[in-house]
């Protein structure tokens, strides 16, 4: 039983209008699902994704009033977005700067052409060439041209204090392996160690960055919740029971409508999420209207008028 990459990564707002402009306009990345944290149903759930809000694609914000982020290790610290060759990473690295936001040069790390950048809250973001390689859904309604627009997730790189905790983890329960390393691109005497799901590729890829050096983060604002890893429908009840099998403390089996998900910590304090990669987001709205109106899994339908009051517009 294995994962097969990357399902979506969740972090945390607090200009979740700003963020809906940045995502959807800057970006140019498909507003897939306007719901709310269905744990705080106060706070908005936006999901961007590609065209089709296909599993692997989607970065999701939680909507909360907090403080921003403080960094540091114990968290996940980049996200990657895939994209494909040079040419792009060329006008992503023009376009972001015309935004003057904060952006590195393209580099070379671990093998692929690399574009660090940071969002409006400082949100840790990078545009990786992925080689075109696999299907890609562009979004019709983008400002940006089909052929420069993000494909989907890249590789997602973690920072903890040591290694072997959370090697154990990866390996022992994620059925994750351990393929290479690389020197850590901000601090040379550390190391980047890359762990693989399914056929491995950049769209399938944790990194686990090593920084005892590092104090404990604080999340926040531009800050991320969690990561999700994908698995087949089919293997869902599986991931359930190996980690009670296992004795990994987790939530239990979790409804979230669109897809089942399964929470637990490794012992760095990251939180992980198994998701499945169905129902889909098509479950419940048209596809060709994704993201246009709030949407409510069905046990928060009841309340609806209550929840949708509460909520500020982002348009």
């Amino acid at each position: 039983m294995k994962l097969t990459g990357i399902h979506h990564l969740t972090a945390i707002s607090a200009r979740i209008r700003d963020n809906h402009h940045f995502y959807t306009r800057t970006l140019g990345m498909r507003l897939v699902k306007r719901s709310v944290n269905q744990d705080d149903v106060s706070a908005y759930h936006l999901f961007y994704a590609d065209a089709k809000g296909s599993p692997g694609t989607d970065i999701t914000f939680f909507d909360w009033p907090v403080p921003a982020e403080t960094r540091g290790a114990r968290s996940i610290t980049r996200t990657h977005l895939r994209v494909n060759g040079i040419d792009t990473l060329d006008f992503w690295a023009r376009h972001l700067s015309a935004q003057k936001l904060t952006v590195g040069p393209i580099v070379e790390r671990d093998g692929r052409l690399t574009l660090d950048f940071e969002d409006i809250e400082g949100q840790r973001l990078a545009v990786v060439d992925d080689g075109g390689v696999g299907e890609a859904h562009p979004w019709d309604g983008s400002p940006i041209d089909a052929e420069y627009q993000i494909r989907g997730l890249g590789p997602i790189v973690m920072t903890v204090p040591k290694l072997e905790p959370t090697d154990t983890i990866l390996q022992k329960v994620a059925n994750m392996v351990p393929v290479r390393e690389y020197a850590h691109p901000d601090s040379g005497k550390h190391t980047v160690h890359v762990y693989e799901m399914g056929t491995g590729g950049p769209a399938a890829e944790l990194h686990v960055a090593v920084r005892p050096d590092l104090p404990a983060a604080r999340q926040g604002a531009g800050g991320v919740h969690h990561v999700a890893f994908r698995t087949p429908d089919d293997d869902y009840e599986g991931w359930a029971d190996r980690l009670n099998t296992m004795r990994v403390a987790n939530s239990g089996k979790v409804d979230r409508f669109w897809f089942r998900s399964l929470y637990f910590r490794e012992p760095n304090g990251v939180l992980f999420e198994i998701a499945s990669d169905g129902p889909g987001f098509g479950i419940d709205e048209d596809m060709a209207t994704l993201g246009e109106k709030v949407v409510l899994p069905p046990f928060l339908e009841s309340d609806r008028e209550r929840i949708v009051a509460n909520l500020k517009p982002i348009d």
